[in-house]
């Protein structure tokens, strides 16, 4: 941020957040982390003033938190940060990385040389696993769909568009959704790195402290976490990744595209959706209902032992759970439309 009047404000406002998160930690070394978070967000503020008042600008008037921040603030307190840390790192509120699955207690804090490489994540294969869920997805709503109305004595034909409607509602639902999902992410992404890029040039050596109280809270020693949090900083554009990553808990490899997302969850869906209504677009007559569930049943167990490569759990206990709980909600939608249906016949 280049203005100098915002920038002081957005590190007041931080400052105020971290001290929010100190008093809901308090007893914790999680409390201590924020404390000292704030003192050096105060420091960054004091900097931008003194840059208001070295171009012959009025000093700002005292800060006084706006209802929004003051809002988050109360629930910090109440709830802790903890649930409240998507909001919190886009308030430019730094830290919240650490809880993750890396804090103290979980797996091994940051060294020299490992940095980037405990980020990486599952790569295309979390690309296959929000397939596999977008299947599930269209495969139980529609079929629940289809049977739901399929209880109610339809007919075929209507059976069949109730299905293509719910098909083509559901999938543009999906799409939209993660649309707007992952562009507010690449936003919020977008918004932070461009703080970070300006705050890097200001001063470098505040954003090294920032990061190096990070780090000392996740277990390294004070001079490992400084020497690493140095190391970083001298490289801008590797320290904006980092910063990206530890103070605000994004990765930027896991953004994708807003249309990629959506196009896919769009397919995925449809393709699931699809399953159950293939019979009535063949016209298997008075077979189409029980070809459907077949379909269903099979897709069911299919999913369940695909998703199984994600959990670990073995494939065949995978699939039958899924099948279990799919089949569940198509009978109870099926009993619904059985219990307060009528023939359109």
């Amino acid at each position: 941020m280049s203005n100098p009047l915002e920038s002081w404000s957005e590190e007041q406002r931080s400052a105020f957040l971290y001290r929010a998160c100190a008093d809901a930690e308090a007893g914790t070394t999680r409390a201590d982390l924020f404390a000292r978070l704030a003192v050096e967000a105060e420091a960054q503020a004091a900097i931008w003033r003194a840059q208001l008042t070295a171009s012959g600008k009025p000093a700002p008037r005292p800060f006084v938190p706006d209802l929004r921040t003051r809002l988050v603030a109360e629930l910090v307190r109440r709830f802790g940060p903890r649930p409240l840390r998507a909001i919190l790192a886009a308030m430019k509120v730094r830290g919240m990385a650490i809880y993750s699955r890396h804090e103290p207690g979980g797996h091994s804090a940051p060294v020299a040389g490992n940095i980037e490489h405990r980020h990486r994540g599952l790569g295309g294969g979390g690309n296959l696993r929000a397939a596999v869920f977008g299947i599930n997805d269209g495969l139980v709503s529609n079929a629940s769909l289809i049977f739901g109305v399929a209880g109610a004595n339809a007919d075929p034909g209507v059976v069949l568009l109730t299905g293509v409607a719910g098909l083509v509602a559901g999938a543009f639902a999906m799409a939209t959704g993660e649309f707007v999902s992952v562009r507010s992410q690449r936003e919020l992404f977008e918004y932070q790195i461009g703080l970070e890029r300006a705050e890097l040039k200001e001063y470098p050596d505040a954003e090294a402290q920032e990061l190096a109280l990070i780090y000392k809270a996740k277990g390294l020693s004070g001079s490992e976490a400084q020497r690493v949090a140095k190391k970083l900083v001298s490289d801008p554009e590797h320290a904006l990744d980092t910063l990206a990553r530890e103070e605000l808990g994004l990765n930027p490899d896991e953004l994708g595209s807003p249309w990629g997302a959506a196009i896919s969850s769009l397919l995925s869906f449809a393709l699931g959706a699809a399953i159950p209504l293939v019979p009535f677009t063949l016209s298997a007559g008075a077979q189409s209902l029980a070809i459907a569930a077949a379909l269903t049943g099979v897709a069911l167990f299919a999913v369940g032992a695909t998703l199984s490569l994600f959990t670990g759990r073995a494939a065949v206990a995978s699939g039958a759970r899924m099948l279990l709980l799919g089949g569940l909600a198509v009978a109870v939608t099926f009993g619904v439309g059985k219990l307060f249906g009528v023939s359109l016949s």
